[in-house]
This record gives structure tokens, sequence and C-alpha cells, in this order.
């Protein structure tokens, strides 16, 4: 069996982060667990280990390339090679754009865009250097239709998308590189708590109403398929959504 080496996980305290850790980390792999809020990477640190997987984490804000660069150099000091990144860290302070919450537009900015270059950057020469390697970057639906609400963070999102296919054309095909792009639809994590909007609020309350959303677990069993696929397989993009979401 081929060894199996660090997969790092942003935003990796809640939701999808957390999902994927405990995911992959039944996968064999030992996983980095990284986000701001060091009590969640500690309890998730212990469960991981309580079901006889490896983790480790490091308290880390994405939009800090420096701290990015030393999650990644921590990744190598835990196993030597960088298997895995998920890009998975993210804010959705939907608002209507009259609103003008710029404060708002900015983390998302920041944190959406900004948090996957800085990723991207740490990891990049890495999997190079070893010509192997897969990069996961979170994207949404909202990176493919925008709705009223939306339209900044739909505009981080369709970034994300045109940053991660881009990379994906540039790999040197001799390499064992892969990149993928995961857009989930309604997911029930934290992501809505960012929502100061009260106009958008009442819209996603009527929107919860009419369906049941995905769980972090069932982006995360997607993001388990792409990973263990063989090296000649590169899934390119997976769109997940509810199955009554329009």
């Amino acid at each position: 069996m081929t060894q199996k080496n660090t997969a790092i996980i942003t935003g990796a305290s809640s939701g999808i982060g957390q999902a994927t850790a405990k995911e992959l980390a039944a996968k064999g792999y030992p996983v980095l667990l990284a986000a701001r809020r060091e009590e969640r990477l500690v309890e998730l640190k212990k469960e991981i280990e309580a079901e006889g997987g490896k983790a480790d984490y490091r308290v880390t804000d994405v939009t800090s390339a420096e701290e990015m660069k030393a999650l990644a150099q921590a990744a190598i000091e835990q196993t030597g090679k960088i298997d895995i990144l998920v890009n998975n860290a993210g804010l959705m302070p939907l608002s209507y754009m009259n609103k003008l919450k710029l404060d708002e537009w900015d983390q998302m900015v920041d944190v959406n865009i900004k948090g996957v270059l800085y990723g991207i950057a740490a990891v990049l020469p890495i999997m190079e250097e070893q010509k192997s390697g897969h990069i996961l970057n979170v994207s949404s639906v909202a990176g493919h239709q925008v709705m009223k609400g939306s339209a900044v963070y739909s505009g981080t999102k369709y970034a994300v998308r045109a940053i991660s296919d881009g990379l994906r054309q540039e790999i040197d095909p001799s390499h064992e590189i892969r990149v993928t792009i995961v857009s989930p639809g309604a997911v029930a994590t934290e992501l809505t708590n960012t929502i100061t909007d009260d106009d958008v609020l009442d819209s996603f309350k009527s929107m919860s109403d009419s369906m049941e959303p995905l769980q972090a677990e069932d982006i995360a069993n997607a993001i388990g398929y792409a990973v263990e696929q063989p090296s000649h397989v590169d899934v390119n993009e997976i769109l997940i959504r509810p199955r009554q979401q329009p």
C-alpha cells in the first residue's frame, strides 16, 4: 500500500473542513488542521486520534501568506511530504449591494480569494519538487450562478473556479499534481451565521423551509472520492447540491 502523507485542511474548526478532516483521517492520511479557533482544533484532534487517526493542528489565519507558508512547512515536518491541500476556509456574509457593507466585502475577498491564493503559493513549490500532490479548492454553487444578495460572494467563488482551472492548465503534465474544484450547494454549516443583512436572512429562511440541505459529511464524502482516484484520474470539478435546490 502506498504511504499516505500529510493532508492540510483549512477552515477545519467546523462544517465542511471538520468533516473533511475526519474523512481523510479515516482514509489513512495524517491530517494537519488549520483554523483560528484553537479550542475547536484541539477538540477535533482528540476526536480523530480517538478513532485511530493521526492529527496535528496549527492556528492559522489564511489571509496571511507568511502563516500559510509556515503551515506548509509544518506539514513537511510532520511526514516529509504534502499529499493534499483542501483550501476550505471561507466566509459568506451575503448582503444586497445597496447596504454598502464594505467591511464584509473586504473580508470575503481576503479570505475567499487571497486565502486560496496563499494556500496555493504555500504548497505548489513543494508539490512541484515532489512532482505529486492534490489541491482541492472549495468554491460554491454561487460560483456558477448569481442570486440576489450574492453578488460579492459569488464574485469570490467565481474567482476560485477561475484560479483553479488556470492552475490545472499550467501544471507540468509529467507531474502527478491534480486540481479539483468543489462546488457545494446549500449545506447546513455555520456559514450563514456571518450574514448580517436581515433581508437576505429572511429569504434564506424561506428557502431552508422548502428543502433539506446537505450535511457537511456529504461534501467530505465527495472530497474523499476525488482524492482516492488513481493518479491518472483528475476530477476537475464536483458540483453537488441538495436534490430540491433549484
